[in-house]
């Protein structure tokens, strides 16, 4: 299990290789939310986001004769590409199995980094899961999980880190850390070091319409699925479920989620570029939808987002300008 040992190993071996993200502000979004409001800029970290610090905390942790015959992950397109890039650095095949309608860009960057890609049919109903393992059961790889894995989550609770090292410059104590989530690899990994680092900041999930799997499970106190696994913009941040071994960590550290519609993702998009200068995708945009749009919900007199990804197509970046900015 993860834990803040685990965590601060994560950091030493990332020490070097990770981008030191920049926490971003704007008295303009301030004025939205009637609030301060602060981004984590994940989006500016190495492969467009927070996924490289879970790659490389990964990769970085195995054996050299388990790297030497090489890994293999599942992915929609940021674990694809953080895996990926820290594979090459480490001079490790790499094997990344993603969805046939997965954004293009994220399919030619992963192949960019040097990674063979396996595309699943994830709209049909295919598993990613299955596929995975019978690939690296046949080949010999080294399976490195999306989430559900405790090196992952140790390495994105590196942003926690400096997330609690960045609010208390800012004189922030007390406030709701909004993270984009999937399986919950980036919320449960923040949430613990948070616990040990700064307790009064508390990581409130988010979530688009639709696939609001976690909101729904903390809410029940058990995990429940989505109904469906693809169908939405958001597609970094669409999974079936939460995580076996993320879930408890979301249930005893977590506030209730939050859930935002994907013209609020558009939006806050053009928002982030018109006022911050950052490229969003829309599940990396969905948490600073929630700050701005959903600021009733949200307590404390300073919200912080985190910006998981900036990983989108010209065109829906050109859509999101076009109807908003």
């Amino acid at each position: 299990m993860t834990s803040i040992s685990m965590i601060e190993a994560a950091a030493a071996r990332l020490k070097g290789h990770a981008r030191l993200t920049p926490m971003l502000s704007s008295p303009f979004l301030d004025e939205i939310a009637g609030r301060r409001v602060f981004v984590k800029a994940e989006c500016l970290q190495h492969t467009g986001s927070f996924k490289f610090r879970g790659g490389w905390s990964a990769v970085s942790a195995l054996p050299h004769e388990a790297r030497a015959r090489g890994v293999i992950a599942y992915s929609s397109g940021n674990h694809a590409q953080g895996v990926a890039a820290a594979a090459k650095a480490h001079k490790a095949p790499a094997v990344i199995v993603m969805p046939a309608d997965a954004p293009q860009l994220k399919i030619q960057n992963t192949r960019d980094l040097g990674a063979e890609v396996v595309q699943y049919d994830r709209a049909g109903g295919e598993s990613r899961e299955a596929v995975g393992a019978r690939q690296a059961g046949e080949r010999g790889l080294a399976l490195i999980k999306p989430y559900d894995e405790p090196l992952v989550i140790a390495g994105q609770g590196t942003c926690g880190l400096e997330i609690a090292e960045q609010a208390a410059a800012e004189g922030i104590t007390r406030a709701d850390i909004l993270v984009n989530c999937g399986g919950g690899g980036l919320s449960s990994g923040i949430a613990l070091a948070l616990e040990a680092r700064a307790p009064d900041l508390r990581v409130r999930p988010v979530e688009p319409e639709g696939f609001d799997d976690v909101t729904r499970s903390l809410a029940a106190g058990e995990i429940r699925q989505n109904p469906g696994q693809s169908g939405s913009i958001c597609d970094a941040i669409l999974t079936p479920q939460p995580g076996e071994i993320t879930f408890p960590i979301l249930s005893r550290l977590c506030g209730p989620g939050l859930v935002i519609t994907e013209e609020e993702a558009l939006r806050a998009m053009a928002l982030a570029f018109l006022r911050l200068k950052i490229v969003l995708e829309p599940g990396g945009a969905a948490s600073l939808a929630a700050a701005l749009f959903h600021p009733d919900k949200i307590g404390g007199e300073a919200v912080i987002a985190v910006a998981t990804g900036g990983n989108v197509d010209a065109a829906l970046f050109q859509e999101a300008l076009a109807r908003y900015a």
